[in-house]
This record gives C-alpha cells, sequence and structure tokens, in this order.
C-alpha cells in the first residue's frame, strides 16, 4: 500500500530529524556534558524499563553477556561526552561534521571485527575524509578542542555501533540497549565520584529549562529514537534507513544556523570541507548497497 510505505518513509525522516535535534538540545542545555550524560542515560534507563514492563519482555542474560554489553555501554557513554563537550568547545557545525568522519574510522575498524580485508575504494574515501577534515580544521584553528573532540566522538560511535553489530545477531535490540543504559550509568557515577563531583544539591538543581530539554533528549532523542528506529526497520529496508540517517549531520547543521545564527556561521572552507565528508559517507553508503545487491543476485543466478 503506498499510503502505508510512504507513513513509514516520512516516520524514518522524523527520527533522522531528531538524531540532528540531539545536537541542538546539546547546544541548549547549560550543564556539563558528563552531567548531561548521566541525566540522559538515567532516563533513558528508566523509560526504557518501562517500556519493557509493559511488552513483558525477558531481559535474563548471563553475567559474561553483561560484561560485553556494560563494555559496549561505556563507549557509548564515552560518545555522548565527548560529543557534547565537542558542542561546548567549539558549536553545533564542529561537532556534526566531525562526527560524519565515522565512516572513515567504520572502514578499518569493521574488517577487524569481522574478519574482512580492507576495500580499495573505503581506503580512498578514507583520504577524501581526511582532506575534508583538513579543510575544516585550517580554517577553524579557534575551535581546535571542539574538532578533536568531535574525532573522539566519531570513533566512539564508530567503535559502538560495530560492536552492537556483532550482538545484534544474538540478542533482542532493546534488551542490549537497557543494560548499556544501566551500565553507562554506573561508569558515569564512579567516574563523577573519583572526580571529585559529588551528587548534591547543586547537582540536582537544574533550571526548569534544563529539566525540560533533558527530558525531551532522554525521552524522545534516545528511548523513543531508538525504539522507532527498531520497528521502521520492520517496513524499510537496512540500507535505506542507514542512508537516511547519515543525513543527521545536514539536518543538524541547517537547524543550527537557523536556530543560532550568530555563533554557527562558518567559513566558505569549512562548508567544502563538511560538504566533501558528507558526500563521501553517502557515497560509501551507496556503494555498498550496490555491491551488496550485485552479491545477492549474482548468488541467485548461480
Amino acid at each position: 500500500m503506498p499510503n502505508a510505505k510512504l507513513k513509514h518513509y516520512l516516520h524514518l525522516h522524523l527520527l533522522v530529524f531528531i538524531a540532528g535535534f540531539t545536537a541542538i538540545l546539546g547546544e541548549l542545555i547549560t550543564i556539563g556534558a558528563l552531567a548531561l550524560v548521566w541525566y540522559r542515560m538515567a532516563i533513558a534507563g528508566i523509560l526504557m524499563l518501562l517500556y519493557i514492563k509493559i511488552i513483558r519482555l525477558n531481559i535474563k542474560i548471563t553475567k559474561r553477556t553483561f560484561l560485553q554489553f556494560s563494555a559496549a555501554g561505556i563507549i557509548i557513554a564515552l560518545h555522548w561526552i565527548t560529543f557534547f563537550e565537542a558542542i561546548n568547545q567549539a558549536n553545533v557545525s564542529i561537532a556534526l561534521a566531525m562526527f560524519s568522519s565515522g565512516a572513515f574510522f567504520a572502514s578499518f575498524i569493521e574488517p577487524i571485527f569481522f574478519k574482512r580485508r580492507i576495500l580499495g575504494y573505503e581506503i580512498l574515501f578514507g583520504l577524501i575524509v581526511i582532506l575534508g577534515v583538513f579543510l575544516i580544521t585550517s580554517s577553524e584553528m579557534g575551535y581546535i578542542n571542539g574538532i578533536v573532540l568531535g574525532l573522539l566522538s566519531a570513533l566512539f560511535s564508530t567503535l559502538f555501533a560495530v560492536i552492537n553489530g556483532r550482538f545484534i545477531e544474538r540478542y533482542n535490540a532493546t534488551v542490549i540497549s537497557f543494560y548499556e543504559f544501566i551500565s553507562g550509568v554506573l561508569f558515569l557515577t564512579v567516574f563523577i565520584l573519583l572526580s571529585g563531583m559529588e551528587f548534591n544539591a547543586e547537582f540536582f538543581t537544574l533550571s526548569q529549562m534544563d529539566w525540560i530539554y533533558i527530558f525531551i533528549l532522554a525521552s524522545v532523542c534516545t528511548a523513543y529514537a531508538f525504539i522507532g528506529a527498531v520497528e521502521v526497520m520492520r517496513y524499510i529496508s537496512p540500507y535505506t534507513v542507514i542512508l537516511s540517517y547519515n543525513l543527521e549531520p545536514v539536518y543538524g547543521i541547517a537547524m543550527a544556523l537557523i536556530l543560532f545564527p550568530e555563533t554557527e556561521k562558518m567559513s566558505p572552507q569549512f562548508y567544502i570541507g563538511a560538504t566533501l565528508v558528507i558526500a563521501t559517507v553517502l557515497m560509501d553508503a551507496v556503494l555498498k548497497n550496490y555491491k551488496k545487491r550485485k552479491t545477492k543476485t549474482n548468488t541467485i543466478i548461480n
């Protein structure tokens, strides 16, 4: 049914828009990145638990599996911390442009985890991404701390995605996410205490707008967005979903330019570099899909 298909495509792009809006919330929320991620994972974990109770999902896992999920939870926590701190140190545009470089890291990390050879075009695309990052860096040296943090964020994000790619082959996606959120909160709690911070009245005293923005971040941009992404894959091919999510930096940068024109207006060289990075990510997704379809076709013919 065409109308039903259109509804799912609109839902997908709503989810991509929400993903881009995450960076906007990172700019609006006034607390530090460490506390922000603690709140995000804690609230999202509680909401995910309520969802699990509603659908009566069995979440029993072994101790070994819990430790594996915990490692991934720590990695995603580090990704979010470096991402939001990149926004604090630079701006939304820098953080999202650097986040796009994840495809470059994936071209080297994926072959290690999935035991396949590095493809020639991945190396070429990686070099183009490096060129794009170089153009951004050389034109925006005042944001060097944000650029480095953004690159670290992309690295952690890619590592997390690859690890989750192995988990999803054997475990329920909601169970994986729930334990990752919980372990991330435990890790951040210990880290906060060791760093000299305290969970005192000041830590929990936020402005009304911060509470609103954090709840939107944890509920709509985390718990709902995750469940929605899993649900939409029932009706739309994973390739289309992945390709659409590569538009997240485009949506995010566009929103940032509209909402924060004073701080987000960058040099022409930045937009050339960002275009190179984002276009390369899209080309990589298109080429991977073409090769996958070609392989399936050859298999059917043979």
